[in-house]
């Protein structure tokens, strides 16, 4: 029998219920991107009983390691048919997937997720007003579409403010901080001017940032994991500290606005929701990702179920599952420069470590070349006090670098 009549097999057997779109375990799930969002989807998804074929341009992608992969490049029809017609569900672990292709596969396969949402949040502009329309604050923003329009959103909304590219841009690139009136059309010629579509948005004078993952099956099911607040270095992820060190009042408003957008966007999979929290304590959305985050890889260890299994459970039409705290925990990423000391620190004893009465859960990537300020990996310092895991962060000495 081939390859894709057993798959086809597989499809009949386990799409029990086309209406509630129930996918037990043995159904094949399709991922968009190999990278390592998709690879911890795997190894959770792999211990349920689930197979994974994923789509991924570069050869021996960190989630084609552990799974089936498809090498083409996103944008390649075919080869997302042949994605379609091997998998029982499809899902993507990052928004800048080709929205046409997007389409194909919903129109040839199962992609609950949709190509509505990932049309919404892969653009500024439309991820804001439909952050609007579901009553959830967001800070005031202008479009930029001239240099003339550019001088009038300034004046509107003061400095400082942010202007940034409506489609593309993570980890601080694609946009640029305007902290005095003259600097602004620099700012937006640097962007790419009138070429490009661009968003001013007024700065907002926050105390910290958390963010809040929020899983929404097709049956309407919601559930929340705990705020966790995150530290930014150099524009890229540094830490995530759970619980969040704000009141439980705004970690409760955190919770349901997370809820309340999961909704009103009809999501099914993930939706990670990043907040910013000001002085007087109120909360504006800056963000939004239809997918597992960074931020909630302290899942992992840390909480009864993981950000990756709840994702599966969710695609796949599963009743979603306890989210519930279990220890408070720290996770901090580990780029390329970090790569050395950190696999030298994880292969012998760790002293600091038994002292502080911290367990330290290594996770890497297996990405081939550990560039500077690539993400390599990330570690959950699983403690009884989160400031004993911050002080094992700075004693080890490994972060100086990126902390400098």
């Amino acid at each position: 029998m081939s390859q894709n009549t057993t798959s086809r097999v597989v499809t009949e057997r386990n799409v029990i219920d086309s209406e509630s779109k129930v996918l037990k375990p043995g159904s094949v799930i399709g991922v968009l991107g190999g990278g390592q969002l998709g690879r911890m989807m795997t190894l959770s998804g792999a211990a349920m009983g689930y197979r994974f074929i994923t789509l991924d341009p570069a050869h021996a992608s960190p989630c084609g390691q552990i799974a089936e992969q498809i090498v083409a490049d996103y944008s390649d029809q075919d080869a997302a048919r042949e994605l379609a017609r091997r998998c029982d569900v499809i899902t993507y672990e990052f928004e800048n997937v080709d929205a046409e292709v997007a389409a194909l596969l919903e129109e040839e396969s199962y992609v609950p997720q949709g190509s509505k949402l990932l049309y919404t949040t892969q653009h500024r502009l439309r991820e804001k007003q439909a952050i609007e329309a579901a009553g959830v604050p967001v800070a005031p923003y202008r479009e930029v579409k001239s240099a003339a329009d550019m001088e009038e959103a300034v004046e509107a909304l003061g400095v400082p403010c942010v202007l940034k590219t409506v489609t593309g841009g993570y980890d601080g690139k694609g946009q640029r901080v305007i902290r005095e009136k003259e600097a602004a059309l620099r700012a937006y010629e640097e962007l790419g001017g009138s070429s490009v579509e661009l968003v001013l948005e007024q700065f907002v004078p926050f105390t910290c940032e958390i963010s809040v993952v929020a899983a929404r099956n097709p049956q309407g099911q919601t559930k929340t994991f705990p705020p966790a607040e995150n530290i930014h270095v150099n524009n890229i992820l540094h830490t995530s500290i759970v619980p969040a060190r704000v009141s439980s009042e705004l970690q409760l408003e955190a919770q349901h606005l997370a809820s309340q957008l999961a909704e009103s966007l009809q999501v099914v999979g993930l939706l990670a929701v990043e907040l910013f929290v000001t002085e007087d304590g109120k909360l504006y959305v800056n963000e939004l990702a239809p997918r597992p985050h960074n931020s909630g890889h302290y899942t992992m260890e840390a909480c009864t179920t993981t950000q990756f299994e709840q994702h599966v459970r969710a695609i796949c039409g599963l009743p979603l599952a306890d989210t519930t705290l279990l220890s408070p925990v720290v996770m901090v990423n580990v780029l390329g420069e970090h790569m050395e000391e950190v696999v030298d620190r994880f292969s012998v004893s760790d002293p600091e470590a038994e002292e502080l009465g911290i367990a330290a859960k290594l996770h890497l990537y297996g990405k081939a070349e550990a560039k500077t300020g690539r993400k390599m990996g990330h570690i959950n310092l699983l403690c009884h006090d989160v400031q004993h895991a911050m002080m094992w962060i700075e004693k080890t000495n490994i972060w100086r670098n990126q902390n400098s």
